[in-house]
């Protein structure tokens, strides 16, 4: 069940939160009910952000790596655990075997901290895509969250600090390309 957009709006802690992908192109895919690109409809858990093969991804929010995925599906991924949060990574370029996951100077291993905004992979075409991008998920106890929503209270958080004058404390926007 969807996070309401009210319960989400009403958690000013999102504005802390880092956007996943360094270099935005485009939302290819929402998160919900959609016809998946081999023309059956499905349930997508989660928000599919384009982006350059390679870009850098960062941590959404500190935890600790709860699972490294290879899959068919997901490809290489990670579930990284926040408290009573999971949020997770998919396509992801690298290997990931035995419980480590490594894409060029980034090692991590199950059960490792990361700090909110810790370089933690590359957006890749692993699993099951039809182009370089990064499937981000999130869980609240078991229930899939629409990440849209968190993105938008983030946003929202962040203005409501910018109306008050607070000097701002989230990391800066990330960069976005022209997809001609």
């Amino acid at each position: 069940m969807p996070l309401s957009s009210s319960a989400a709006l009403a958690q000013s802690r999102w504005q802390m939160g880092v956007f996943p992908v360094t270099t935005f192109q485009a939302y290819t895919s929402h998160f919900g009910t959609r016809t998946g690109p081999w023309g059956r409809v499905e349930p997508h858990y989660g928000l599919d952000i384009a982006a350059p093969m390679g870009s850098p991804i960062r941590n959404w929010w500190a935890g600790v790596v709860q699972d490294v995925i290879h899959d068919g599906a997901c490809g290489v991924g990670l579930v990284i655990r926040s408290g009573n949060y999971e949020h997770i990574y998919c396509h992801l370029s690298g290997s990931a075997a035995g419980g480590i996951y490594s894409s060029g100077p980034v090692l991590l291993r199950q059960g490792q901290r990361l700090r909110t905004g810790q370089l933690i992979g590359h957006v890749g075409m692993s699993g099951r895509t039809t182009g370089p991008h990064l499937h981000w998920g999130m869980r609240h106890d078991g229930r899939w969250l629409d990440p849209a929503q968190i993105l938008r209270a983030m946003a929202a958080g962040r203005r409501q600090q910018a109306a008050r004058g607070a000097a701002p404390k989230a990391p800066p926007a990330p960069r976005v390309a022209v997809v001609r």
